[in-house]
């Protein structure tokens, strides 16, 4: 029977990005009680997931870049001999776990996955795409429940927004005393988490003197730059550099 595990070789070699995407969480997350359009307890559920992956899945992603209920991880290593199958499932199955835990929900929420093969030289490109949807989000969901919350139904606010332009549904928000240019950066931006290197000093007692190392502690961005920008494009620079090709 081993020959009907129809997709058992399928491999991808590094490096390459997964990204997996909440299934299903609304339903899962209404009797949370969260904020709309945004709630800083689940977007730090959703950060401190991802830190537990670099921690303790036995993987080791470089970096990682999150909005909403989405998570973008990069990978110039895989074990599992580079398997499609089990990238695809062991990663979205973690953060799944890690996710009800840091909630403490009753009803399961899942994850689904999917491999995007990247060049090196493609990595930047790819997160500008993701940051300019985490943009697109953010002011969709704020258009959304502005117009909810001034009384519309859930298909009336849906075709309203669907024939409105950016700029006007800034313009919506706006005059209900919100500027989305000054929302939280981590709405309008996403998140950034990644190993960082600091100089740790300590005490060697067998030669009774100070003693510097280089130690690596994970980092949660919660306030990234553009990516576009040049500080933007020199910190994914700096995190792509760890890239080795072989």
């Amino acid at each position: 029977m081993k020959e009907r595990e129809i997709y058992s070789h399928l491999k991808v070699f590094p490096p390459f990005a997964v990204r997996i995407d909440g299934r299903g969480f609304r339903r899962a997350l209404d009797s949370f009680g969260l904020l709309k359009p945004y709630d800083e307890r689940f977007a730090h559920a959703m950060a401190d997931s991802v830190e537990l992956f670099f921690k303790e899945s036995g993987l080791n992603p470089l970096f990682a870049f999150t909005f909403s209920d989405e998570v973008s991880l990069f990978f110039n290593e895989m074990p599992y001999n580079n398997r499609v199958e089990k990238i695809d499932s062991i990663i979205p199955a973690f953060v799944s776990s890690a996710l009800t835990i840091q909630l403490r929900l009753e009803k399961p929420v899942s994850f689904d996955s999917r491999i995007i093969l990247l060049g090196k030289e493609d990595i930047y490109k790819y997160l500008l795409w993701r940051q300019a949807e985490t943009w697109r989000n953010h002011v969709s969901s704020y258009g959304y429940y502005t117009l909810l919350k001034s009384g519309m139904s859930e298909n009336e606010t849906a075709m309203s927004l669907k024939n409105m332009k950016a700029s006007q549904i800034h313009e919506l928000v706006f005059q209900h005393g919100i500027n989305l240019a000054e929302t939280p950066v981590w709405q309008r931006c996403g998140i950034m988490i990644y190993r960082e290197s600091h100089e740790k000093t300590g005490f060697n007692q067998l030669k009774q003197e100070e003693v510097k190392t280089q130690r690596k502690r994970i980092i949660q961005d919660w306030n990234p730059p553009i990516f576009k920008t040049e500080e933007g494009r020199k910190l994914i620079e700096r995190l792509v550099s760890q890239i080795v090709l072989k």
